[in-house]
């Protein structure tokens, strides 16, 4: 497979430590050859295809808000630190994620796009500080929501996403280690980030809401599957066991594309009662090419346009189903 591998950043040598890493706290030392990141390797660093994950759930909740409270209300302040909360939050995911993963060497494996901490582009401390940044800025955005709302328990919602964000990778023992990524993804990035949004808004939440997070959580856990399908063979060598080592490679694929697909199902049902949502279809012109190329996919660049297919289904479904409760 490695003479198949995508072009991306030469890396230099590990530190000297075990095949499965270590807590030197130095990864990047023995590193020296690297250049310092560059504010494209910072933007890179965020992830950018996977904000739409953040975007979806936003969308189809503020459709289901509008639903509960009808015609004629709107809360775009509300809305707006509803979305900025969630993107900020992704975006500290994914840098907590290069801080976690590059000290604890599993990296050294990857084969995919380069990493700052891995990659010694960036020192490991300003990484995570920059992770905390952007977990403090979700945090301001939710705080500011609650006063607005009034509703103070959903802090304590805040404080488990922002806990759940960081243990994804970091900590002694981070469950996405264990298998337990998509479980994750689905509850806060499907049923939180969805229902969460329609309660902020509406002060409630309805079927609508419900049926929408489970069509986002599920398409986000695809997003994390095909990444992970990527990485079997290096995340196996860094001891890190998602739910694609688990499966292996031929159950991944097909548990992938049943995330992917399933979504359409429930889409199909709430068309009946909101017929917008029949647009939302046309998003299996992105689907079914990110299937197709999952289950045959040779190489690493091939599933990382399988991702990006995924995405966008995701965005899109949410666009026309937000757009069906909405109107």
């Amino acid at each position: 497979m490695s003479q198949n591998k995508p072009r991306m950043q030469r890396m230099a040598p590990p530190p000297a430590r075990g095949p499965r890493g270590g807590k030197s706290g130095r990864p990047g030392a023995a590193r020296a050859a690297a250049k310092p990141a560059t504010a494209s390797d910072w933007i890179a660093g965020a992830r950018l295809r996977t904000l739409p994950l953040a975007v979806a759930p936003v969308l189809i909740g503020v459709g289901a808000a509008k639903v509960a409270e009808g015609a004629g209300v709107w809360h775009p302040i509300r809305s707006l630190l509803c979305l900025a909360v969630a993107v900020l939050l992704q975006i500290g995911v994914n840098y907590a994620n290069d801080y976690s993963d590059g000290i604890r060497g599993t990296d050294e494996y990857r084969v995919g796009p380069g990493r700052l901490t891995g990659s010694g582009k960036a020192a490991p401390r300003k990484v995570l500080t920059v992770a905390l940044v952007f977990f403090g800025l979700a945090a301001v955005a939710g705080l500011i929501l609650v006063v607005l709302t009034q509703q103070w328990w959903v802090i304590l919602v805040g404080a488990a996403a922002i806990a759940a964000a960081w243990f994804y990778t970091g900590g002694k023992r981070p469950y996405g280690y264990y298998g337990l990524g998509e479980l994750f993804v689905f509850v806060f990035f499907g049923l939180v980030a969805t229902a969460g949004t329609t309660y902020m808004l509406a002060g409630v939440v309805n079927q609508e809401s419900w049926f929408g997070a489970i069509i986002a959580g599920l398409i986000a856990c695809a997003v994390l599957m095909v990444n992970n399908i990527r990485d079997i063979e290096p995340d196996r060598l860094a001891k890190k066991r998602t739910l694609a080592v688990l499966l292996g490679r031929v159950a991944s694929r097909v548990v992938y594309c049943l995330f992917l697909l399933v979504p359409f199902g429930i889409l199909a049902v709430l068309a009946v009662f909101y017929p917008l949502a029949w647009f939302g279809m046309f998003a299996l012109l992105a689907a079914l090419p990110a299937c197709v190329i999952t289950i045959f996919a040779k190489t690493p660049r091939e599933l990382i346009t399988a991702l990006q297919l995924t995405s966008l289904t995701g965005l899109l479904v949410a666009i026309a189903l937000g757009a069906a409760y909405a109107f």
